[in-house]
């Protein structure tokens, strides 16, 4: 921790309010590919942690200060007046500019309003100072990027917006908190999906490759975890991709860690529900972000690492 990572995280957090929340989280997942790449392939890091996870583009920064900045834009312009509350895991972007504070993709420099940007730029100096707590002074035992973001979120709703925890639901039906029926099943495949292309190519890249254990307990579950981001490009251009960096990367710490294939697999499904849980009960008729899949791998991870880590 120096005033220079303090300083480039107040940068950070602003980038990712003028890019957007989503947009930032897409380029980390661009910035993490290249880094955990080269990482597979020589046994160094020199990219992942400093910049792509790092007080730039960390999600704990800039993802955090955008999602943050978006909450704070819809609260200052009243655009939430008339029960205007939508949610669900990314909301959409209106062509008008942002209409709810839960809107991750759209890009607050279209707000021309500076106060945004230093909202931004707050929030991703207390990203950067709660995961430095959680990880260097408490030295939790999860993943603490996931739990910054994810306490970053509950700030920000509490702190900033006004559908408490769970939202505010007007629906004349009882309100949904489990997947069921055909979106259980959907959300088991999406899971078993994923972690059957996880483990087993972090299977091949072990025992064929030849890449220690050890190296892929370091970079892995991060690389997947990237490309996952990266698909979320396909989220913020109006398509309804998935989104699976929860599952992968959980996936992928079950897999180095326990070493089997089965237990990645499992641990995958598991992550897809819970994530899933997240979205219908925490990030739905909601005013701001509170990230379901930071939730997902914040529990799983602590689970992983306390049981084989």
């Amino acid at each position: 921790m120096s005033i220079l990572s303090i300083l480039a995280a107040f940068g950070g957090g602003a980038f990712g309010a003028a890019v957007g929340g989503l947009p930032a989280f897409i380029m980390t997942g661009v910035v993490a590919i290249v880094g955990t790449a080269i990482a597979l392939g020589t046994g160094v890091d020199v990219i992942t942690g400093n910049v792509a996870f790092g007080p730039f583009f960390g999600p704990h920064v800039a993802f955090a200060g955008g999602v943050a900045a978006a909450a704070y834009a819809a609260r200052k312009n009243n655009t939430l007046a008339g029960g205007n509350l939508g949610g669900g895991d990314v909301a959409v972007a209106s062509p008008q500019g942002i209409t709810n504070g839960s809107d991750i993709l759209y890009s607050l420099n279209g707000t021309g309003d500076w106060s945004v940007l230093a909202v931004g730029g707050l929030f991703g100096i207390l990203g950067l100072l709660i995961n430095f707590l959680y990880s260097s002074v408490l030295s939790l035992p999860t993943d603490t990027v996931a739990m910054t973001v994810a306490t970053c979120g509950l700030i920000s709703r509490f702190a900033i917006g006004k559908s408490g925890l769970t939202g505010k639901y007007e629906g004349s039906e009882p309100r949904q908190h489990f997947a069921k029926g055909k979106e259980l099943v959907y959300n088991i495949m999406i899971g078993l999906v994923v972690g059957l292309a996880v483990c087993y190519t972090g299977a091949i890249l072990h025992e064929e490759v030849g890449i220690s254990m050890e190296v892929l307990q370091g970079s892995y579950p991060a690389f997947v975890f990237a490309i996952s981001a990266i698909t979320l490009i396909f989220a913020q251009t109006g398509f309804t991709s998935p989104t699976t960096h929860h599952i992968s990367i959980t996936s992928g710490y079950a897999y180095v860690w326990s070493g089997s294939l089965v237990i990645g697999i499992i641990t995958a499904i598991v992550a897809s529900l819970l994530g899933d849980f997240f979205v219908k009960n925490v990030n739905s008729n909601v005013d701001s972000h509170v990230d379901p899949p930071a939730c997902t791998i914040c529990i799983l991870s602590f689970i992983i690492f306390m049981a084989f880590k």
